[in-house]
């Protein structure tokens, strides 16, 4: 009840104002809430091209090493006092991905064949690699798993990929010690990296990508555009506001002071307006009922 009676006395630019202000809210929270969408949107997709980008130039590695390095040294793996790391496709996905970081720009870049029983201990999975491992053996059908982790370096969006043993030369190296070359248990000894099967998720490859600059980048141009939006609604709601106040508050309340003389007898007051549009049809009214009235009132005092 208080707001009807508040609403009634407000003047007509008042309710426009208001009107427009509610309008303006409107419009910038909607603009707002779709535009942090797209922009995360983008931003996501980003981070994504990025990763399935490093995924497919680390594979490209996995598989020049595994068809054309491994032929080559297998042979030597018997007779090298000591192990050659390069005939495995992880060591050398693994070097050439530390050598893409040596450039400032990537040094937040990562990959790694997180593996639950690797010969290797760097490769050895965390806590939380060793879960992506366990979840692409019990979800066979799941052949991809993304997400948001925590680093050191800060938030990273990562891409995991899972890793089976496809091929029964690679049991070689990794069913027991008594069929692994002596080069690989002087280096890596027989502890580590043997019990492996055919077909079995052994590793979960994952890349990770730095989110924190494509985000921040983002919300950048998000208050960029909104501010810009902002602006643009604020310049167009005072030229609407100008344009209500020269061309009909002004008008109207030009006819209501000669309206307001008309009703105390002064009819020497004309409703002057030159437009046609409606509110030059309210003077134009206005004059003929003055027109109408002065007519009366002198047949009243001719009468009297």
């Amino acid at each position: 009840m208080l707001n009807n009676i508040t609403l009634k006395n407000l003047k007509i630019g008042a309710k426009f104002n208001l009107l427009l202000i509610l309008v303006f809210i409107v419009s910038i929270v909607g603009s707002g809430v779709a535009l942090s969408s797209v922009l995360e949107g983008r931003a996501q997709n980003e981070v994504t091209s990025q990763a399935q980008l490093l995924i497919k130039m680390v594979n490209a590695v996995r598989n020049y090493t595994q068809n054309r390095i491994d032929p080559l040294l297998e042979p030597r793996l018997e007779t090298n006092p000591t192990f050659i790391p390069e005939v495995i496709p992880t060591f050398s996905s693994k070097e050439v991905f530390e050598n893409f970081r040596k450039n400032p720009e990537f040094k937040n870049f990562f990959h790694k064949d997180a593996t639950l029983n690797p010969s290797n201990l760097a490769d050895k999975a965390d806590n939380f690699e060793t879960q992506l491992v366990e979840r692409f053996r019990n979800e066979p059908k799941t052949l991809e798993i993304t997400g948001f982790r925590n680093l050191p370096e800060g938030e990273v969006f990562y891409i995991a990929l899972p890793l089976k043993i496809t091929q029964e030369k690679c049991l070689r190296c990794h069913s027991t010690p008594e069929r692994a070359p002596k080069s690989q248990l002087a280096t890596y000894g027989s502890e580590n990296g043997f019990g492996w099967q055919l077909n079995q998720i052994v590793s979960a490859q994952i890349i990770s990508v730095p989110s924190q600059d494509i985000f921040a980048n983002a919300k950048r141009n998000w208050t960029l555009i909104m501010g810009l939006i902002v602006t643009i609604f604020a310049l167009v709601v005072i030229l609407i506001n100008f344009l209500i106040k020269k061309y009909v508050i002004q008008r109207i309340r030009r006819i209501e002071k000669i309206a307001q003389k008309v009703s105390i007898g002064d009819m020497s007051a004309d409703f002057e307006e030159s437009s046609n549009d409606e509110i030059g049809g309210l003077a134009e009214a206005f004059n003929r009922m003055k027109a109408s009235l002065k007519i009366a009132m002198e047949m009243l005092n001719h009468q009297s």
